[in-house]
C-alpha cells in the first residue's frame, strides 16, 4: 500500500468541484431566472469534449434565458452527474494504482424500459419545479406537492430506487421551509440528490445480473444507523470455485426500526435478514452456490443459496489474498466520490493524536483516520485503534483520502488481539454487548405490545 499516492494532487480535481460548486450555487437562487449564469456558462463548457455536449450547451443557453424545461434541466442534471463521475474515476483511479490490485473491466449493460412512465414523469415535473424555485425558494406548499407521487412510486417495485431518494429528499427539505430564512444551504447535498434524482427518471442501462459459486471470506462489516432505518454492508473477498482471480464483493441489507432502538440492539433486526452476519462475528467463511451477484460486486443475497463454512481470519484473509482481488467496476450513476469505500489492509504505521483525532503514519505520509463513524454497536473504539498495530479498514475521500477502521489488532494483556466492529453482529456475551441486547429486546416487546393494542382497536 503505498500512501505517499494517497497524499499527492490529483490534477484537475480541484478545477471539477469548482465547477459543481458554481453550478450549485446557482441552484440556490432557482433556474427560473438564474441570477448567477456563470455556473451555467462553466459546467456547459466543463462536458464541451464530450457526448454530453450540444445538449448541455442548449440547456445552459436556455436557462439563462429563463426559457428551460424538463428536458434542459434533465441535461443540466446529467452534466452535473457527468463531472462528479469524472471526480470519482480520477480519485479511485489513484487508489487502484496505491494498492496495486487489478481493476476490473467495463460489464456489459441491458437497456431497462420504464414500469410506470407517467409516474417517472410526474417526479420529473416535481423536480423541475424545486430546480425552478431554487432552495431559497422552497415552501411547504412545494414540498407537499410530492406526496402523492412518492406514494405511488413506493407502490412499484421497479420505481423503489427512486421513491426512497425522493421520499428522505422530500423530508430533509420539508424540515427547511421556508427556504429564504435558512442561515446554511447545503447546496452540494441537495444539489447531488436533484441530479441524481433527475436521471433516476429516465429509463437507464443495467448490469447483467449473474451468479457465483465458491467462498466468501469476510473482512468486516460497515454499520450505518439512522433514527428510522439501519443498514449493514458486509465487505468481502469472494474466492470463485473455477480457480479464477479473486474478487471484492458487497452484501448489503437495510431495514426499518424504531428509534428507541440503538447501539447493539440494531444487529437484533438485520440478523434475521442476513445470515453472513453471523458468519461475520464468529470468524467463519461462507460458501455459496448459485448466489445472485452484480457486475459492481454486490451480492443480492439469498439465505437458501448460502451455509456456513470453515473458520477464516479476517486478518489472514487481508493478509493474504486481499491484495490479489479485484477491484469491480463502477456503474455510471453511483460514480460519485462520496461513494467510494475501499477495502485495504495496513499494518507498520505510527500514530499520531489521541483517541478523538487518530492519524496514521507511514515514512512521514499522514492518513487521517474516522474514529467518529466507528458504531456504538460494536467493541471497536476509538481508544482500540489509537493503540493498534494493524488494521482493516475502508478508505473514503472526502476532499482528501480518510480511513474508517473496520477491525484492528491491537495488544491487550501482551497479547496481540483483533477487535472488529461487527463483532456483536451474529450474538454476543460481552457484558456491554449483552446489556444493549436485552434493553433493545424489552423495547421491541413494548412497541410490538402497543401495535397489537392499536390494531385491536
Amino acid at each position: 500500500m503505498r500512501i505517499d499516492l494517497l497524499t499527492d494532487p490529483i490534477a484537475g480535481l480541484d478545477e471539477a468541484l469548482a465547477v459543481a460548486d458554481a453550478f450549485d450555487e446557482v441552484l440556490v437562487a432557482g433556474l427560473l431566472r438564474p441570477q448567477k449564469i456563470a455556473g451555467l456558462t462553466e459546467l456547459a463548457d466543463a462536458v464541451a469534449g464530450s457526448p454530453l455536449a450540444a445538449r448541455v450547451a442548449e440547456a445552459a443557453e436556455k436557462t439563462a434565458a429563463g426559457a428551460a424545461g424538463e428536458e434542459h434541466f434533465v441535461s443540466l442534471a446529467a452534466a452535473r452527474i457527468a463531472v462528479f463521475g469524472s471526480v470519482h474515476d480520477a480519485v479511485l483511479a489513484r487508489l487502484v494504482e496505491a494498492t496495486g490490485r487489478p481493476q476490473g473491466e467495463e460489464s456489459a449493460r441491458q437497456a431497462s424500459e420504464a414500469d410506470s412512465p407517467n409516474l417517472l414523469a410526474a417526479a420529473r415535473s416535481w423536480l423541475s419545479d424545486l430546480a425552478r424555485a431554487g432552495w431559497q425558494g422552497i415552501d411547504h406548499d412545494l414540498i407537499s406537492g410530492s406526496t402523492q407521487v412518492i406514494s405511488a412510486l413506493l407502490a412499484e417495485p421497479g420505481s423503489r430506487r427512486l421513491a426512497v431518494l425522493l421520499d428522505g429528499f422530500a423530508a430533509e427539505l420539508a424540515a427547511s421551509c421556508p427556504g429564504a430564512a435558512l442561515e446554511r444551504v447545503p447546496t452540494r447535498r441537495w444539489g447531488d440528490l436533484w441530479s441524481r434524482g433527475m436521471l433516476l427518471t429516465l429509463p437507464w442501462e443495467t448490469s447483467a445480473i449473474s451468479t457465483v459459486t465458491g467462498r466468501l471470506l469476510p473482512l468486516g462489516v460497515d454499520l450505518l444507523e439512522h433514527p428510522t432505518a439501519a443498514q449493514a454492508q458486509v465487505h468481502a473477498v469472494f474466492e470463485p470455485e473455477d480457480g479464477t482471480a479473486p474478487r471484492l464483493v458487497r452484501a448489503n441489507v437495510t431495514v426499518p426500526k424504531p428509534d428507541t432502538i440503538i447501539g447493539a440492539g440494531i444487529w437484533q433486526l438485520l440478523r434475521p435478514h442476513l445470515s453472513l452476519l453471523t458468519a461475520l462475528s464468529e470468524g467463519r467463511s461462507m460458501d455459496l452456490a448459485g448466489m445472485p451477484v452484480t457486475a459492481e460486486g454486490d451480492l443480492l443475497w439469498q439465505d437458501e443459496k448460502a451455509r456456513l463454512g470453515e473458520p477464516a481470519d479476517a486478518f489472514s484473509t487481508a493478509r493474504v489474498v486481499l491484495p490479489k482481488a479485484v477491484t469491480p467496476m463502477v456503474a455510471p450513476l453511483d460514480r460519485h466520490p462520496v461513494r467510494i469505500a475501499v477495502p485495504v489492509f495496513l499494518e507498520g504505521y505510527d500514530i499520531e493524536g489521541d483517541e478523538d483525532e487518530v492519524t496514521f503514519t507511514f515514512a512521514g505520509n499522514r492518513l487521517p483516520v474516522e474514529t467518529d463513524r466507528i458504531p456504538a454497536a460494536g467493541p471497536l473504539t476509538p481508544k482500540a485503534v489509537a493503540s493498534s498495530s494493524a488494521c482493516i479498514g475502508l478508505v473514503r475521500w472526502d476532499g482528501g483520502f480518510r480511513l474508517q477502521p473496520l477491525a484492528v489488532e491491537t495488544t491487550v494483556r501482551k497479547k496481540t488481539t483483533a477487535v472488529h466492529a461487527g463483532a456483536w453482529a451474529g450474538g454476543t456475551t460481552d457484558k456491554a454487548g449483552v446489556k444493549a441486547e436485552k434493553a433493545a429486546t424489552d423495547a421491541a416487546a413494548v412497541l410490538r405490545e402497543r401495535a397489537g393494542r392499536l390494531l385491536r382497536k
